[in-house]
């Protein structure tokens, strides 16, 4: 499966770590930075994997800054972005099932790696329900 991620410098070090874990699960990965643990503007990551995602370059995203709100609100301005705050692997989970979100995005400094790698896990396995979830799927698009 084609990824997407990206994370400012609070979320470096935990894209770093999945970045490792999806590629030995034999997904290739975009990486859209950054590159260091060096102060940057979360913005800079968001957009280019929230485009990727909206012109399905690849299949999901995953997005990763401080507290995760940052750059979750700013996938969130792109057109066919649905970019879930998931901290475990539950709330991973129902973003995929009640909402068809296709970007995931992690509070790096409130999480550790392994509840990171469980949500990375159920988020990319977990198919949309559908059904009574579609209508209103649809009706966030303004």
């Amino acid at each position: 499966m084609k990824i997407a991620i990206g994370a400012d410098h609070a979320g470096f070090s935990l894209k770093e770590i999945l970045k490792n874990y999806l590629q030995e699960q034999g997904h290739e990965v975009k990486d859209f930075g950054t590159n260091s643990e060096q102060s940057v503007d979360f913005p800079d990551f968001a957009h280019p994997v929230a485009h990727a995602v909206e012109k399905k370059e690849v299949v999901f995203g995953i997005l990763m800054c401080g507290s995760g709100n940052g750059i979750n609100m700013t996938a969130n301005k792109h057109a066919g972005i649905r970019a879930a705050l998931c901290w475990n692997d539950v709330i991973a989970k129902l973003a995929r099932e009640h909402n068809n979100a296709n970007i995931l995005t992690l509070p790096a400094r409130f999480m550790g790696k392994e509840e990171a790698k469980k949500c990375v896990d159920v988020f990319l396995s977990t198919p949309f329900e559908g059904g009574r979830h579609e209508n209103r799927v649809k009706k966030i698009s303004c």
